[in-house]
């Protein structure tokens, strides 16, 4: 695992991936799954993990985040940066501070929440988790009455941001009054695309972002690395080719809850047992899963082209 970084170049190299966590059924962490998991990433290119709202660290005991730390360090390669994340309220911010000081993680995420809580409340937040931790800040964005552009320069110029994760959702893309605004406070070199392959290509190409995350890419790492590099490369057409391969997993995400149906998603199509969902969350139905199935597979065949 990646210690230590010393510039923002990594985030245009490797699509960031945002794997479910895998547990038993007695709801303990699962290493061996979880190492399948990252192996199968790792072999398709991604080189950056963040484990978030895919993991459902919202739910996740303070009592279990020590373990939790210690299985991220030890399944995941030495070229690979590992991100974990906290909150998304005060108490376990500051709890999981004091955990993760003096660890080898370079940043942690904190999740976001929209009650209770206020632009400036959460600029503290972030704040006493860099002063408690020692750790630079990924500040993830999913809603645009979250935190203002001005506060989050604010953030950016004391040099206690790593990243930005954006992740605000659009009926079309390329509309979006709030990330214009922000990318006139913040260099774009900082924000990342959040919302998996669908908007990427427009985010990317369109305002200027760095990078994206993925739920999907832990069913096709090396194909969603691929449109990364199209991108990149200035091929949208080729990018929006591969795009469009992800789009049944996708649309089952949007219609049914991107986190349950990631959970399933890759147990389903034999990369790794992800095992029961960690409450609050709850197992899908057996017709909806009939066809989560098939999606699942289909991408899989489609990431071993």
């Amino acid at each position: 695992m990646i210690n230590q970084i010393s510039d923002l170049s990594y985030l245009s190299k490797s699509v960031i991936a945002v794997p479910p966590l895998c547990r038993d059924e007695d709801l303990s962490i699962n290493v061996e799954e979880n190492g399948k998991l990252v192996t199968h990433l790792e072999r398709g290119g991604v080189r950056i993990l963040l484990y978030g709202g895919n993991a459902n660290l919202y739910n996740i005991a303070v009592s279990e985040y020590a373990e939790l730390l210690e299985v991220l360090e030890s399944i995941s390669g030495d070229h690979t940066l590992v991100i974990p994340s906290v909150g998304p309220f005060y108490g376990n911010i500051v709890d999981q501070a004091d955990i993760l000081k003096g660890s080898g993680f370079p940043m942690a995420m904190i999740l976001p929440t929209l009650f209770p809580a206020s632009s400036k409340g959460i600029a503290m937040a972030v704040r006493h988790f860099v002063e408690r931790s020692g750790l630079k800040v990924v500040l993830y964005i999913k809603d645009k009455a979250y935190i203002s552009p001005k506060v989050v320069s604010e953030l950016v110029k004391d040099d206690i941001i790593s990243w930005i994760k954006y992740a605000v959702v659009r009926e079309y893309t390329a509309q979006d009054s709030y990330l214009q605004e922000l990318i006139e406070y913040v260099d774009p070199s900082m924000i990342v695309s959040g919302i998996g392959e669908q908007p990427a290509i427009t985010h990317l190409n369109g305002f200027g972002l760095v990078g994206y995350t993925s739920g999907c890419v832990c069913v096709a790492p090396s194909k969603s690395m691929k449109m990364l590099e199209l991108i990149k490369s200035g091929d949208i057409e080729g990018a929006e080719t591969i795009r469009s391969e992800f789009t049944g997993l996708e649309d089952l995400r949007n219609e049914h809850g991107p986190i349950p149906v990631l959970h399933h998603a890759v147990s389903l199509s034999g990369v790794a047992s992800t095992g029961s969902h960690l409450p609050l969350l709850s197992d899908l139905n057996q017709d909806l899963l009939k066809e989560l199935d098939s999606e699942s597979k289909a991408l899989l065949n489609y990431e071993n082209l």
